[in-house]
């Protein structure tokens, strides 16, 4: 049998190494703006266009590099931070591996200028697919400035895996705020096909966070720090009833680099135990020091996994941590004591019994009854309609806006478009809650349980979707007794002026309001507009999470992230006739078995398993 075993060209075996670093352009901006860190870069500038596709350039102005370590650093395995196996167990800085410039440059184009700060020229390297085209003495600032074009040019099926250019920007959005969080003490700037995206001045952590997120947070944050021997722990927590429902926001910062550790992002949220609703997370921004011998960050390629020798104590430390920084700062920052100038607070003397106030009572008022039935010409008893007559008028179900929902076996049943608070009559009346969470109803089978947040999910979902398709109508909206300013981060603001028409469309009322401002004057009736920004944030993170993650057009995608933020919260006792409307409008659904992220809805128990449990 002839061999068959052959060694791969360089070219090739590039190739192959390039796609375990760099698998998309955030990867790329990554590595990039790690190396410019390492230099020790006080600014750093990020420039992308077309999402990264076209053009992606870091300048800094670090230490800059010699010539012979500007044509040297594109090689494989070639570092500075690494000379023999032990350094992997003291590492400081954020690259080591010596792969990250060789595998960008195997499959780019790639424009390196460089100068150290005592020398008057730097060098110019230009290399494609590996191969060095050329380089020579430049002119250029102190520093390095390298730009990588057209990224998997010569790996078209690569490049034909990229997302749109809003999914890749949003991980490259991602990536720049992990690497600007990290490290405060740097000013950055972003540019996104000629747009400044951030520009961020060097100051402290709460700072950097306002500035990648939005004014809105200068409110939200509790600091936390803790010092041991064991670790060093800094940063902030966000308040328990701003708490989101994914982990969008949750950023674990280990000696400076971010790092994914769901035991110790558990340990935060173990800390807002019993202060936030099941299936919600708390958003936080935690910086931890640890001797970099009692960690191990060579355990993946893309450097966000890591491990602790003294997993448990820190567990500890930083749950601990957290409750006390929510307990210390909760009331404190809530509760502002101001005694009226007319209250005696001098001390009383032993046995001191208050004098009871004077009260004058009417027992023959009553507010609910009409001025033609009051005695004495009370002027406080102005004519009024009875109660029931008064919401009745109110909440008349309007017949125009109502549509005919055929069930699979062809049953025709009323829903509206736009929830009517008169509650539609379920196959069943006899319903009970169970904890806030469930329905529990009888059918012809047995029992069936409904998840009541899964369920409205669905029916929400629905709603808003006919709504959305339904281009030359547009949903009912409430006003607003008065207009709501809410601030995002720059991202985040440019994402919502791509959404606003749809906003608009499904009952929002809400404009541009000066620089990632936006004023809100009306919502949809079934949105709680008790706090609109969280609700925007949320549904911003929940949307950007969606259009990451799945296959979905943008209104499927905003009519989810909006489902879940009107769906009934867990914890919360419904009426019984507001179970009732749910289940009925739960089954007037198109999948009433599944919730819009294709989850169980509902579960029966049929007779014969309930006869099994009671044998």
């Amino acid at each position: 049998m002839s061999d068959i075993i052959n060694l791969l060209p360089d070219s090739v075996a590039n190739q192959i190494a390039a796609g375990e670093v760099v698998d998309r352009p955030a990867s790329a901006v990554k590595e990039l703006l790690e190396n410019a860190v390492d230099a020790g870069a006080s600014q750093i500038r990020l420039v992308v266009k077309d999402a990264g596709r076209t053009l992606m350039q870091v300048v800094d102005n670090g230490s800059g590099m010699s010539d012979t370590d500007a044509r040297l650093c594109f090689e494989r395995h070639a570092t500075s931070k690494i000379h023999r196996a032990d350094d992997l167990f003291a590492i400081q800085t954020m690259g080591f591996r010596g792969e990250a410039l060789a595998s960008i440059a195997a499959v780019a184009q790639v424009e390196l200028r460089t100068r150290l700060h005592d020398a008057s020229l730097g060098s110019l390297v230009l290399i494609e697919g590996a191969e060095v085209k050329q380089q020579e003495p430049c002119s250029c600032p102190a520093g390095t400035s390298i730009a990588v074009k057209n990224l998997f040019y010569n790996i078209p099926a690569r490049r034909n895996f990229l997302k749109k250019d809003s999914i890749e920007l949003a991980h490259i959005d991602e990536i720049f705020r992990r690497v600007a969080l990290a490290n405060p003490s740097v000013a950055f700037s972003f540019h996104s096909n000629g747009k400044l995206m951030y520009d961020l001045t060097a100051g402290n952590m709460a700072q950097r966070i306002i500035g990648l997120f939005g004014a809105a947070y200068r409110e939200r944050l509790y600091p936390i720090e803790e010092h041991s021997d064991v670790v060093d722990i800094k940063g902030y927590v966000c308040k328990p009833e701003l708490a989101r429902r994914t982990r969008n926001e949750q950023f674990l910062l280990v000696n400076h680099r971010f790092v994914r550790h769901p035991a110790l992002s558990t340990a935060v949220e173990r800390g807002y135990a019993d202060l936030i609703p099941e299936r919600s997370y708390p958003s936080f921004f935690v910086a931890i020091d640890v001797d970099p011998r009692r960690i191990d960050v060579n355990i993946h390629p893309s450097k966000t996994e890591i491990r602790f020798v003294d997993e448990h104590a820190i567990f500890s430390i930083l749950r601990s941590a957290t409750k006390r920084a929510l307990g210390q700062y909760s009331l404190s920052s809530e509760i502002e004591f101001n005694p009226s100038p007319d209250v005696d607070f001098s001390p009383r003397p032993r046995g001191y019994v208050p004098t009871p106030p004077s009260v004058t009572v009417d027992p023959t008022f009553n507010p609910f009854r009409s001025a033609s039935h009051a005695t004495g010409g009370d002027t406080r008893r102005a004519e009024r309609p009875s109660r029931s007559e008064q919401w009745e008028h109110f909440f008349e179900p309007d017949r125009e806006t109502t549509e005919t929902v055929l069930s699979n076996e062809g049953v025709q049943a009323s829903l509206p478009l736009v929830e009517s608070p008169v509650p539609l009559q379920p196959p069943s009346s006899e319903v009970m809650t169970h904890q806030g969470r469930f329905i529990v109803t009888s059918v012809k089978s047995g029992l069936m349980l409904i998840d009541i947040q899964r369920a409205q999910e669905r029916v929400m979902y629905e709603r808003l979707l006919r709504l959305s398709e339904a281009r030359d109508t547009h949903a009912a909206s409430q006003q607003l007794l008065f207009p709501v300013n809410c601030s995002f981060g720059p991202a985040d603001s440019e994402l919502l002026a791509e959404l606003l028409p749809d906003l608009q469309h499904i009952g929002f009322d809400m404009e541009p309001l000066g620089q990632n401002t936006f004023v809100v004057t009306a919502t949809p009736p079934d949105i709680d507009d008790s706090n609109l920004q969280q609700m925007l944030d949320n549904t911003i993170a929940h949307y950007k999470a969606g259009s990451i993650q799945k296959f979905a057009d943008r209104h499927q995608l905003l009519c989810l992230a909006l489902s879940r933020q009107m769906a009934h919260k867990v914890g919360v006792d419904m009426k019984t006739e507001e179970m009732q409307g749910l289940v009925a409008a739960l089954f007037c659904c198109q999948v009433p078995h599944l919730s819009p992220s294709g989850k169980k809805t509902l579960y029966v128990l049929d007779e014969n398993e309930l006869n099994e449990k009671f044998r």
